[in-house]
């Protein structure tokens, strides 16, 4: 029971702090885009941007977003396996989105706004640990039934 209430505990430690990075994301990363998007921006064309700066920003909060949850699966599943195979994901999925980014960017732009906003959306929101918790939560089970079957 004392084990169940630290892991909570860790649990929502760490889901506080992929919260307070969402709410402090004006004052603490650089993003051009985060008043863009959430105005009437069909219409607009794109605000001024130093590629370097939103760069260095949107790797920053991706990795910062990519460490807490790398610690929340560790928490949840107590797994190292699980932990390595999920940082191997962060850092290709990380990697391909932020070229993606840069290259729609730089050579699409305007045309593909959509496009980037869906990009920028994987990059600056912890949306892979959504899709990795119950993925292994899954995949754990499945090897439990398979295990207690044999």
């Amino acid at each position: 029971m004392i084990k169940n209430k630290e892991k909570l505990g860790w649990s929502l430690f760490l889901i506080a702090l992929l919260v307070l990075i969402r709410a402090f994301e004006e004052t603490v990363f650089y993003d051009p885009f985060l008043k863009y998007f959430q105005s009437e921006y069909a219409h607009l064309p794109f605000p001024r941007i130093n590629i370097f700066k939103l760069f260095f920003s949107f790797g920053m909060r991706f990795y910062l977003n990519s460490v807490i949850s790398l610690f929340l699966l560790y928490v949840i599943f107590k797994d190292t396996q699980i932990v390595k195979f999920s940082a191997l994901l962060y850092i290709l999925l990380g990697s391909t989105l932020m070229i993606s980014f840069i290259f729609i960017l730089h050579f699409f732009g305007e045309e593909s706004k959509m496009t980037l906003f869906y990009i920028r959306r994987f990059l600056i929101q912890p949306i892979f640990i959504l899709l990795f918790i119950p993925g292994f939560y899954y995949q754990k089970q499945s090897s439990q039934r398979r295990t207690a079957r044999n």
